[in-house]
């Protein structure tokens, strides 16, 4: 994951918030709009009102490789936690959603918006953007959008276009 990874945090007087974020183009990187307040303001570049994406432009410029996730491909989610530490949970895809799978895991807080990689080949399948507390012992349900659908959002909506 490495250059294409994006640590996300802040801290005021009686918080800390992490979340992440994942270059999916040259000078762009994605995480959920619910982190816009980990975000610099200026450079947001689009947010998407029907969905959990923001778009912000970034120094960074090592994009992943994408894939499509499967059903039992084992995953590796990335997230941020405390003290800029990289967090990362393994899981199993088992959902799937127009838009969007679930996979078990352990992942909690600070994975918001964090990338979602096939655990042989590390290319980029989703972006984390939610959870539900399912009763299954193997770990909770994960909601990442699809890789293909996050960069269809960025096609269709021009941003790549837009200057900075």
């Amino acid at each position: 994951m490495g250059a294409a990874y994006v640590p996300l945090a802040a801290t005021d007087l009686l918080t800390e918030r992490y979340g992440a974020a994942v270059v999916i183009a040259p000078g762009i990187a994605v995480t959920n709009a619910h982190n816009a307040n980990l975000v610099d303001p200026k450079s947001v570049i689009a947010s998407l009102s029907d969905y959990d994406l923001l778009y912000f432009r970034t120094s960074q410029s090592a994009a992943v490789a994408t894939a499509a996730p499967y059903d039992g491909e084992r995953v590796i989610a990335y997230g941020q936690g405390a003290g800029n530490e990289l967090r990362m949970a393994r899981g199993v895809v088992k959902h799937f959603w127009p838009a969007a799978f679930g996979y078990l895991s352990d992942a909690g807080p600070g994975f918001s918006g964090g990338p979602v990689v096939d655990a042989s080949t590390g290319a980029l399948v989703g972006i984390t953007y939610g959870f539900f507390d399912d009763e299954d012992p193997a770990g909770r349900l994960m909601v990442a959008y699809d890789s293909a659908f996050v960069l269809k959002e960025l096609a269709n909506s021009k941003i790549a276009a837009k200057p900075n």
